[in-house]
């Protein structure tokens, strides 16, 4: 199944808060599906959903990234959502280079950002520590980055990223530490979905 073009806000509705996909926020964030009791799936499909929608990520690229955070050290569930945020696309909204993660893909699509000097089309680059974000010195793109940094409410910078308004540059510091994750999620259900369907 490709990415989702459908209406967000009925995702939103039905899944909760996903401040990754729009940063409007709807008057009714009531829960629509329902008010009998949720099966055991369907409390994992909605989790995995929720992951799926917030990151802008397909069925395919999930269960990829599903399998590597398997292989990894550590705790799946962690491990997963780590991947998830270290995506370039994710990290530029997270530096508030872009109002949303669609519309920090589209920036890195149309080779507006650099990683360490280099031009990057691909939203799912994975970043590593010392990486550094910079933006294209062309005039369209820096007018770009500008409104968005303008237009973002100030909020608390991530401790794994280091921001530079004036510069347009930002620094990935280490891998990032699972309380700063941006979506509340029960990450250990979306692993056991998984689990389950294979």
């Amino acid at each position: 199944m490709s990415r989702y073009r459908g209406p967000w806000f009925k995702k939103i509705r039905r899944l909760g808060a996903l401040p990754g996909l729009t940063n409007k926020s709807p008057r009714d964030l009531i829960n629509q599906s329902g008010s009998g009791k949720k099966s055991q799936y369907r409390i994992r499909l909605e989790e995995k959903q929720k992951l799926r929608f917030h990151y802008g990520v397909t069925e395919r690229q999930l269960l990829k990234y599903v399998r590597i955070a398997g292989k990894a050290k550590g705790p799946t569930g962690q491990v997963l959502l780590q991947l998830l945020e270290m995506r370039l696309d994710n990290i530029l909204f997270r530096l508030g280079m872009a109002p949303t993660i669609p519309g920090a893909r589209q920036l890195v699509n149309h080779r507006h950002i650099l990683v360490n000097g280099r031009i990057v089309d691909i939203p799912s680059y994975r970043c590593k520590p010392q990486d550094t974000i910079t933006v294209k010195d062309e005039r369209k793109s820096k007018v770009l980055i500008q409104n968005s940094l303008d237009s973002s409410p100030p909020g608390e910078l991530p401790n794994h990223l280091t921001l530079d308004p004036v510069q347009y540059k930002g620094l990935v510091n280490q891998i990032i530490d699972s309380n700063w994750v941006g979506l509340k999620i029960n990450e250990l259900l979306v692993v056991e979905y998984y689990s389950r369907q294979t």
